[in-house]
């Protein structure tokens, strides 16, 4: 099973537009503000501030998604988190949510209505819960 990434942002939802601007800088490795400023007007329908990037940058990095060095005269901004590892704490998260609610017969009216490829993957979820269960009690 799969830990969950060492580094977690401090807050986990995004708007549209941070979403936008992660999703950019995950397929670029690296970018700079004008980077992705150019990106997203690359779209002829677009019309975006310079400044609004860097405040939505800034806004990532004190969210935790993004960290900032200067490289020779522009500042790089990288992801402190993968696509992937993000999709996981999502993930994560979302079934933190779930599991909040804490009624059984909510939990199983969603249950009935799942198809078969999801109730396989539930049930493979249960089997490994039921093996680290077993590993717990035994250590």
């Amino acid at each position: 099973m799969a830990p969950l990434p060492d580094h977690t942002p401090k807050q986990l939802s995004l708007g549209p537009l941070e979403t936008e601007i992660l999703g950019i800088i995950w397929e670029l490795g690296s970018a700079t503000v004008k980077e992705i400023h150019d990106r997203i007007l690359a779209d002829p329908d677009r019309e975006l501030a310079y400044a609004s990037v860097t405040t939505v940058l800034r806004r990532l990095e004190q969210k935790g998604w993004l960290t900032c060095s200067k490289d020779d005269r522009a500042f790089q901004w990288r992801p402190l988190v993968s696509c992937k590892d993000a999709k996981m704490l999502h993930a994560h998260d979302q079934l933190r949510r779930f599991l909040a609610v804490g009624n059984p017969d909510i939990i199983a009216a969603f249950a009935d209505d799942l198809d078969r490829a999801s109730v396989d993957k539930l049930d493979a979820i249960a089997q490994r819960l039921k093996a680290a269960r077993q590993a717990r009690e035994e250590q």
